[in-house]
């Protein structure tokens, strides 16, 4: 019987024909809201956390305050100094202190003149290899950059794909930044950290020179020993800096950052993200859910005489009340089913063409089942629920007053 009564829903629905397309239409642009943006925020959450979590759970970094846009600590107007490392140096619980330079730089190649910025590498074979450890740093073409290597660059992958200079960046390659000849000793393969990708390593002597830099950095890496409390080895920072500096809480012109209040804060921002789009997806849903309500109304006030002939032969309340809960349901399923399928193919879409404008993989499509099948779950329950009062206004007509018309 509940088969009988499915096929004769779908046959109404079918009947309809654009009617039930624009029925559909709100649920379309719901579930396909959701799935899309959803697949998206959770690959972006994904990359993003990648950018952090690559440094791993024992390691920390120290910054100035920021004036402006531009790499970590290049624009701050207090810079880190030596005098700030061996303060830090000093902290129970750090094993290693890595300063770093990351500067805005000019770069003319086949006398095209673009800008990028410059990384500097630390003049010692242990740090160094630590860095290349923490960003999973590999050679794609030549090899990786040493602390002998003044004169010389090591390039991000992302340098290998660039077309503005008209002519192929490859090992080998006399690139000029500031003004300064270096040859690219090699290109790195992709990493999930985007700034790397994008970065030009340097000695940190060849950066000083070509900056006409003297005792100032722009970031801390810390080491910390294994085992240790990072959160208190974070708070000791601090408070030696605070101390060295004469600053009270609050008023610091400095920032300690730790992966997990990074990961926090990341996570906070695209969970509410998240929530927006729920929302305004949640609301076409709502206005979908309006449409099939209306649709099913007028279709019972349509199929007055039918329902009365069906009554007049025997059907029962319940029968009715079945075949128009169906028919709601099927146009919320169809519905959510090309929403996903439409959600999936934008999702992938928007990815590509974002990746394709920043240059970068950053955006990645987290493609998820559950989320298509809830998806399609959803749909068909809106469907439903808002088919029931249609479908108890059509079962409880008298055959006499609906054959009436």
């Amino acid at each position: 019987m509940i088969k009988n009564y499915l096929f004769l829903a779908v046959k109404n629905v079918r009947r309809r024909g654009l009617r039930s397309w624009l029925t559909m239409l709100g649920i379309f642009i719901g579930i396909a809201a959701v799935v899309s943006l959803i697949s998206l925020g959770s690959g972006l959450r994904e990359a993003v956390l990648g950018q952090f979590t690559g440094m791993g759970s024992d390691k920390l970094a120290i910054s100035n305050a920021e004036t402006g846009f531009g790499p970590p600590g290049s624009l701050a107007v207090i810079k880190l100094t030596q005098h700030d490392v061996d303060i830090i140096k000093q902290v129970t619980g750090v094993d290693q202190v890595i300063p770093r330079l990351l500067r805005p730089v000019t770069i003319e190649y086949n006398k095209i003149i673009g800008f990028g910025y410059a990384v500097s590498m630390p003049p010692d074979s242990k740090q160094i290899n630590l860095i290349y450890d923490i960003f999973k740093a590999e050679a794609e073409t030549g090899r990786l950059l040493n602390k002998d290597d003044n004169g010389k660059i090591l390039l991000g992958h992302d340098f290998s794909k660039i077309k503005s200079y008209e002519k192929d960046i490859v090992t080998g390659s006399r690139i000029k930044i500031q003004g300064t000849e270096f040859t690219v000793i090699g290109i790195m393969k992709a990493t999930s950290t985007f700034e790397i990708n994008q970065a030009i390593l340097m000695t940190e002597d060849d950066l000083n020179n070509i900056l006409k830099i003297k005792d100032e950095f722009d970031i801390i890496a810390v080491q910390i020993v294994k085992g240790a409390d990072i959160e208190e080895v974070s708070y000791q920072i601090k408070e030696a800096l605070r101390k060295d500096r004469n600053e009270k809480v609050g008023k610091e012109d400095f920032n300690v950052q730790t992966p997990i209040n990074v990961l926090k804060s990341v996570n906070t921002i695209l969970n509410i993200i998240n929530l927006i789009v729920s929302a305004i997806a949640g609301i076409s849903l709502f206005v979908g859910g309006i449409g099939i309500a209306n649709t099913m109304y007028t279709s019972v006030l349509e199929r007055k005489k039918e329902i009365g002939v069906m009554k007049a032969v025997g059907a029962k309340n319940s029968g009715i009340l079945w075949i128009f809960v169906f028919e709601a349901g099927f146009l919320g399923l169809v519905g959510g089913g090309i929403g996903a399928a439409i959600g999936v193919g934008l999702s992938f879409g928007i990815a590509a063409i974002a990746n394709a404008v920043i240059g970068s993989q950053l955006f990645i499509v987290q493609f998820s089942l559950p989320l298509v099948a809830g998806a399609f779950a959803f749909s068909f329950v809106i469907g439903i629920i808002s088919g029931v009062l249609p479908a108890m206004q059509a079962s409880k007509l008298r055959p006499v007053d609906a054959l009436r018309g």
